[in-house]
């Protein structure tokens, strides 16, 4: 089996390698090819990539190359891990929201906007060079905004899931918090991607036992501290909201936190460097510990079992995706891509049923929606009155002069990654 990583020279990436490493009899590679424009990075993840392999008896064949097409060619699957712009526009995309009173932030509002303008074009012209080459490759898209990106994968007839790491890592903290396996924990998640919630948490499958009450009586707090959000909110609501939901629940309170501290971009951007450092060391076989500070957490795990699952391998029969909704939820398209339990196989994923949205969530989820509608029109058509729209649409921005003063501000941070610009 191949499978090809476009963003290869990601930081991320040993802890993907680990996961196919330790996970190698869920999903048996046979070459794994790392694909990346930038050579000096690539060499040194390429580098302690193998090393990992070898240190954990992986057999694979580890490649590194700055050709996507012969990367992907002959891929069963192809894993995009992509930030076009890079560190430095991300800075970009936390900062200058916050000139005009709105969250500064990679994914959520204006500047998850920016993000989605500069790569979903991108995104689409590696998925039809994977087509040409692997027609029957499935693309795995864990490229933030994922929800955008996923949708505009399957409205060009692309074979493509979205895959995020907030359900997982809500599972192996449950599983912590019960103590039991992991695989044991099934999640009630319903919504968009980053805009979740956890309805349930169920001990043994989709019927069991709903321990949702018990985890936040026991632990509420802990809970609590982890989304950074009271804990009254908590019970009050009876669910666990994914900790996106803060930028909407606490907006006014984030703006002012954001203008009082260094921002995550730079914060990583740091971490970046110390990263590449470590990996430059030929004595390192293993993912060091501080990559877990960088985020991504338990990410390699649930793309082992995405790819083993779409490439009929062992990977589990249900798993939380992006994927079109058909239905799922009724107050929505069937082309809108929703993030919920589905059961995944060769033929791709479809969406579990789900119990009625309560009109407390349904409606930001169709909020939100609506405004991905938008942003992807945006980033199909251009045009600063398609950003305009985007922006006055989303719920942290509704207003005409704000969405006026960020559209100036996103075309002007942006216009190098812009055609139409």
């Amino acid at each position: 089996m191949k499978l090809a990583v476009v963003g290869g020279g990601s930081t991320y990436t040993p802890e993907l390698v680990d996961g196919f490493a330790r996970l190698r009899d869920t999903l048996p590679i046979g070459e794994l090819v790392l694909v990346d424009p930038a050579a000096d990075r690539l060499e040194l993840i390429g580098g302690l990539a193998r090393r990992i392999f070898a240190r954990q008896g992986h057999p694979g064949l580890v490649t590194t190359t700055a050709d996507l097409d012969a990367g992907v060619d002959g891929a069963d699957a192809v894993l995009l891990q992509l930030r076009v712009g890079g560190q430095a526009a991300r800075q970009q995309d936390e900062t200058w929201p916050l000139e005009c009173g709105c969250v500064g932030q990679e994914t959520t509002g204006a500047g998850g906007l920016a993000k989605a303008l500069r790569t979903v074009p991108v995104v689409l012209d590696i998925a039809e060079r994977v087509r040409r080459s692997s027609p029957r490759a499935w693309i795995i898209d864990f490229t933030n905004p994922v929800g955008i990106v996923t949708r505009a994968l399957l409205q060009a007839g692309h074979r493509a899931v979205g895959l995020c790491n907030v359900a997982i890592g809500f599972q192996r903290k449950f599983a912590g918090l019960l103590d039991v396996t992991p695989d044991a924990v099934h999640l009630d998640h319903v919504g968009l991607n980053h805009l979740t919630w956890e309805r349930g948490v169920r001990l043994g499958g989709p019927e069991g036992e709903d321990v949702l009450p018990k985890l936040l009586a026991e632990h509420g707090d802990a809970i609590a501290d982890d989304l950074r959000l009271p804990r009254e909110v908590l019970d009050r609501l009876g669910v666990v909201p994914s900790y996106y939901l803060r930028y909407f629940y606490a907006h006014d309170e984030v703006v002012r936190e954001l203008g009082t501290k260094p921002s995550r971009a730079a914060e990583v951007a740091a971490m970046e460097r110390e990263l590449l450092r470590m990996y430059g060391d030929p004595a390192l076989d293993e993912k060091p510990e501080l990559l877990a500070k960088r985020g991504g957490a338990f990410y390699s795990e649930a793309a082992v079992d995405l790819a083993a699952a779409l490439l009929g391998g062992a990977g589990p029969g249900t798993q939380v995706v992006n994927t079109y909704n058909r239905g799922t939820l009724p107050f929505l398209p069937d082309d809108a891509v929703i993030e919920v339990q589905a059961a995944v196989g060769r033929s791709g994923a479809s969406p579990l049923a789900v119990p009625e949205l309560d009109p407390l969530y349904a409606g930001l989820v169709a909020h939100v929606s609506a405004y991905e509608d938008l942003a992807l029109e945006a980033a199909l058509r251009g045009g600063r009155d398609r950003v305009f729209k985007a922006l006055l649409a989303h719920p942290l921005i509704g207003q005409y002069a704000a969405a006026e003063g960020l559209t100036d501000r996103l075309i002007a941070h942006n216009r190098e990654h812009l055609a139409w610009a």
